[in-house]
């Protein structure tokens, strides 16, 4: 019973965003760099998985303590996962896989901060990184869903603007500024997935002390904030695209966001609502995953 609580308070089918970044992280530090280590790809995945796990165990264990998991509607795609009010005695449990996560995160850390062959300046941004990431994974759920702004691109920051540069960083030895500029795709799609993921839990939102964005500012302009994140990504790689700096093949990862705009459309009738339609959460789940994922591949392939 601890083990099956364990997996459903880890989120598994989530899991499938840190995977996509790497990828792309990988896809770009092979247009920097001519060889690329095998084993250390492998230990970059295992430090962002281990990120990815501490978030989502920490988050499971925080809303359930708040008394926030006995209140939300659930969805296959918002509302946690329910696991800990099915298993209240598993707790400390979920905690304690978090927290060994934490650890997994700093080893890896560690080891690429004085082991990898990176100049001084590479080493101090990959501490920046590094601690940037630890305090976006420990105060996520108890401070920043109290800071609409620093709620909203938290997300983003995370996987995109923090991941996918430290993979190339620790791969090709230096961040482009390709690499930075590619790694606002997944930060604008990833802000939009947690957005729109916590429209039908507003009002339980509002009664543990959170004021994200959707709150503070309320749909209207969360619609309008959606829109705009998924218009950017899509001008940032036709205008790549157009100016060369791309291959012909990224055109690919044009196609996913059409969908996304079609959403952004329908939002206003949407509203709040949309947990009564969880297709249309699914819809952007896919819309940041295929994204990453194609422009990951059109760099390896073209």
């Amino acid at each position: 019973m601890a083990l099956l609580t364990l997996l459903k308070a880890a989120r598994l089918p989530f899991l499938a965003l840190t995977p996509v970044c790497v990828l792309l992280g990988y896809a770009l530090a092979l247009r920097q760099a001519a060889n690329v280590s095998l084993a250390d790809t492998a230990l970059v995945f295992i430090g962002a998985l281990a990120a990815h796990l501490a978030v989502n165990l920490l988050n499971e264990y925080l809303d359930f303590t708040s008394g926030l998991d006995f209140k939300t509607r659930r969805t296959p795609f918002s509302g946690g996962s329910g696991a800990l009010v099915d298993d209240p005695l598993s707790a400390v449990l979920v905690l304690r896989a978090g927290c060994f996560c934490l650890f997994l995160v700093c080893l890896a850390g560690g080891y690429f901060l004085l082991q990898a062959p990176l100049s001084p300046y590479g080493r101090w941004q990959l501490l920046l990184i590094g601690l940037t990431g630890l305090a976006v994974i420990i105060s996520y759920t108890r401070v920043l869903n109290r800071f609409p702004w620093l709620c909203l691109f938290a997300p983003g920051l995370g996987f995109g603007t923090l991941m996918v540069p430290g993979c190339v960083l620790l791969l090709a030895g230096e961040i482009s500024g390709e690499t930075w500029l590619l790694s606002l795709v997944p930060f604008f799609l990833i802000n939009n997935l947690l957005l729109l993921n916590q429209y039908p839990d507003i009002e339980a939102d509002k009664s543990v002390g959170r004021n994200h964005f959707a709150i503070a500012y309320g749909i209207s302009r969360s619609n309008r904030v959606y829109g705009l994140f998924i218009l950017l990504p899509f001008l940032l790689l036709g205008l790549l695209i157009a100016a060369g700096r791309l291959p012909l093949l990224s055109i690919i990862a044009l196609v996913p966001l059409l969908p996304g705009l079609w959403l952004a459309a329908k939002l206003a009738r949407l509203g709040a609502g949309i947990g009564d339609s969880p297709g249309y959460l699914g819809a952007n789940v896919a819309v940041t995953l295929v994204t990453t994922l194609l422009l990951a591949f059109s760099l390896l392939f073209a």
